[in-house]
């Protein structure tokens, strides 16, 4: 576990959907239908019930985020971040704006706590060092002004997400 100011980072390696955060982030296409990766994972163990308020919020701006109750998942809410669009591409700013917006949505519910994936590093086919960079940089920053986020924990699914991040951290924050 790593600090900056009054916020923890930290790694977990497994299902975003076993943790028991405030929130966990889905890695949402903008029009915030639930369909494979992270995303199928939230609906399968969560409900229906979070695929459907997300998709009245929606479609939102790729690098958005909008929140949902956590249905059946141990999280009380979802933030699903829009990382990617319809042509299934994702970049450096899409993937930074999703992970700062996501984290806006949180500190605007007041969460002590969020878990993140590797936002646009599965179907957007995204690099995992660059994700990882950009995904923690933002979390820095957001750590470094105003927010209620004690713990913000980055979700890796396998060991060479976990390691890329884990590499990643250790750089950014000594």
């Amino acid at each position: 576990m790593k600090k900056v100011n009054k916020t923890a980072f930290e790694l977990y390696q497994g299902d975003i959907t076993e943790l028991a955060t405030d929130a966990i982030v889905n890695a949402a296409n903008n029009h915030l239908w639930m369909g494979a990766g992270v995303a199928g994972a939230i609906k399968r163990k969560g409900g229906q019930v979070i695929e459907d308020e997300a998709v009245k919020q929606g479609p939102v701006p790729v690098g958005e985020a909008v929140v949902t109750t956590g249905g059946k998942l141990k999280a009380r809410y979802v933030i699903h971040a829009a990382g990617i669009g319809q042509d299934l591409k994702t970049d450096a700013a899409k993937i930074k704006n999703s992970t700062l917006n996501g984290l806006l949505r949180a500190k605007e519910k007041k969460l002590k706590s969020i878990a993140f994936p590797a936002i646009g590093t599965g179907v957007g086919g995204f690099s995992l060092d660059e994700a990882a960079r950009i995904m923690i940089g933002a979390a820095i920053e957001h750590a470094m002004g105003e927010t209620s986020l004690e713990r913000i924990v980055f979700a890796l699914f396998d060991k060479k997400a976990y390691d890329a991040f884990g590499k990643k951290l250790d750089e950014l924050i000594k």
